[in-house]
C-alpha cells in the first residue's frame, strides 16, 4: 500500500512525503508493531532509491482510543526511533480533545519524537489551542477553525505555525459544504502559514494535484498564491536544512 501511494507521489511530481500511520488499527487485529513500521519502512526507502523521495514517517495515536492504549503503542515505538520520526494524533476528533494525550506526548518528546496533531477540523478552535498548549506541537494538521477566534489566528501568525490543510477531505467529511466555501485561501491572504495537504487520498477524493485543481477550480487560485502554498510546505516540513533547500531551489526555478 505505501509503494503504490509511493508510486502515485511520483506520477504528480511529489518529492517529499511525510505519511502517517495508525498502528492501533493493525494491531488490533493482530498484525505485529515490527511487521507495520518495517514494510511501510521499506517501500519509503526504495521510494527514496527510486523516485528521489525523501520521507519523515509519523506515527499517530487514535484519538477515539484510550490514554492506555496509546502508551501501549508509544512503548512497542520505542526500538523503531530510527524509523519514526514524529508522533500524531488523529481519528474522531470530536469529543476527545487533545489534553487527553498530553502525558503521552510529553513522554514521546522526552524520546526525541517530534509532534504534530489533528485539531480544528471537526473539532472546535479550542482544541487547537489544546494541542499547542496541553500537547506544544510544533504543526497542527487541518485547523480551519482557527478562524473561529481572532485572538488564535493573531498568534498563529505571529508564530508562523503551520497548518496543513486538506481541501478535498475537509468537503467530503462536510466541514464545508462545498469547495467554493472553503477557507484556504482566505487563511494564506491573512498570513496564516497554510499548506496543501492530502489526507487519506485513496478514500477523499484525490491526492496533491487533486487538491490544487480543486482549488483552482472552485476558488480561482492565482499562480502566486499557488507558489506561497507550496513555499508553506516546504517550510513546515521535517525535511532537513539541505533537503529544503533543494527543494526551494526547484520552486524556484519553476517561478
Amino acid at each position: 500500500m505505501t509503494w503504490a501511494y509511493l508510486q502515485k507521489c511520483h506520477e504528480q511530481n511529489v518529492i517529499h512525503v511525510e505519511p502517517f500511520f495508525d498502528p492501533q488499527t493493525h494491531t488490533s487485529r493482530g498484525i505485529s508493531f515490527a511487521t507495520i513500521v518495517t514494510g511501510i519502512s521499506r517501500a519509503l526507502n526504495n521510494g527514496e532509491k527510486e523516485f528521489g523521495i525523501s520521507y519523515r514517517l509519523i506515527m499517530c495515536f487514535l484519538r477515539h482510543l484510550s490514554e492506555k492504549d496509546a502508551f501501549e503503542t508509544l512503548e512497542q515505538a520505542k526500538p523503531f526511533t530510527d524509523k519514526i520520526y514524529a508522533i500524531g494524533l488523529d481519528s474522531s476528533e470530536v469529543g476527545n480533545p487533545p489534553k487527553k494525550f498530553s502525558r503521552v506526548f510529553a513522554e514521546a518528546k522526552e524520546l526525541g519524537f517530534k509532534a504534530v496533531a489533528h485539531a480544528g477540523e471537526e473539532g472546535p478552535s479550542g482544541y487547537i489551542w489544546n494541542a499547542l498548549n496541553d500537547l506544544n506541537v510544533s504543526r497542527i494538521d487541518h485547523g480551519v477553525r482557527a478562524l473561529d477566534d481572532p485572538n488564535l489566528v493573531a498568534y498563529l501568525v505571529d508564530n508562523k505555525t503551520p497548518l496543513t490543510v486538506c481541501p478535498l477531505s475537509n468537503t467530503k467529511l462536510c466541514v464545508f459544504d462545498t469547495m467554493s466555501e472553503h477557507t484556504i485561501l482566505q487563511m494564506l491572504e491573512l498570513g496564516l502559514n497554510v499548506c496543501v495537504n492530502s489526507d487519506d487520498p485513496a478514500y477523499f477524493g484525490g491526492y496533491m494535484t487533486e487538491n490544487f485543481n480543486a482549488l483552482t477550480t472552485s476558488l480561482s487560485m492565482t499562480k502566486k498564491q499557488a507558489i506561497q502554498l507550496v513555499e508553506n510546505s516546504i517550510s513546515a516540513s521535517f525535511a532537513p536544512k539541505n533537503r529544503k533547500n533543494v527543494i526551494h531551489t526547484i520552486l524556484d526555478t519553476y517561478e
